[in-house]
């Protein structure tokens, strides 16, 4: 049984790396978009957002010298490629989808119009948004945020490699314990990397739910869909 009608899905880029260092892995994709289909289902309304981290990091390009608005630019340009590998591996899983980007690219996907985008999640299709917000300056984060907000999805469904948030890396410190529920501003003021203050303040003033959780443990969208308590919970 689902808790929420609407979601709004986060994905890293690098989740869709599988073993790779770079590039996406076809094989970790199908397992992503088989994962989405369980939640699917249960007739669930699924927008995604999806990083370009694992071809372009506009940021890191930007502080070795690259002009920041053009590496912006790129890293759009990288979520798009994410975006279309992702479709093609849910319409292999027979899940209708939608590519809708902000940057226009009239042979590959729809441009992004917002009445647009809520009637193919009421027609039952999973809209993949991609550009990012169109703009330099902005993170995949703040997109997922803008994007949750203007569809009127009920949470986001951050997808990490760890099983929440943590006091600190859980990689790298051992003795790092879990949040179980966090408040928005202690997200922000703790700086825990959750996601960026742009995003946190936007879900912050439209009183918009995050729960963030393991992607890489079987069916873990499946699960926050309806409404098992996995990871962690700001609100």
């Amino acid at each position: 049984m689902r808790k929420y009608k609407r979601v709004l899905v986060k994905l890293s880029g690098e989740a869709l790396l599988g073993k790779r260092t770079h590039g996406i892995d076809p094989q970790k994709t199908t397992w992503i978009a088989r994962e989405i289909k369980k939640a699917y289902k249960l007739k669930v309304e699924i927008g995604v957002v999806i990083g370009g981290g694992n071809i372009w990091r506009g940021t890191s390009a930007s502080i070795k010298g690259m002009d920041r608005v053009t590496a912006d630019y790129m890293g759009m340009l990288a979520t798009i490629m994410n975006a279309l590998a992702m479709q093609s591996a849910l319409e292999k899983e027979r899940v209708t989808t939608r590519v809708m980007t902000a940057i226009e690219i009239s042979k590959l996907a729809e441009p992004y119009i917002r009445r647009r985008a809520i009637r193919h999640l009421e027609k039952g299709r999973v809209v993949i948004f991609a550009g990012g917000t169109g703009s330099p300056y902005f993170t995949t984060d703040t997109t997922s945020a803008l994007r949750a907000v203007e569809i009127g999805a009920e949470v986001i469904l951050k997808a990490t490699k760890v099983n929440g948030v943590y006091t600190s890396d859980p990689e790298i410190d051992k003795t790092a314990r879990i949040f179980k529920r966090l408040s928005y501003l202690e997200a922000i003021n703790r700086r825990l990397k959750i996601m960026d203050s742009t995003a946190l303040s936007l879900c912050m003033d439209n009183h918009l739910p995050i729960v963030v959780f393991n992607l890489n443990k079987q069916d873990n969208i499946k699960k926050a869909v309806s409404g098992k308590i996995i990871g962690t919970e700001i609100k």
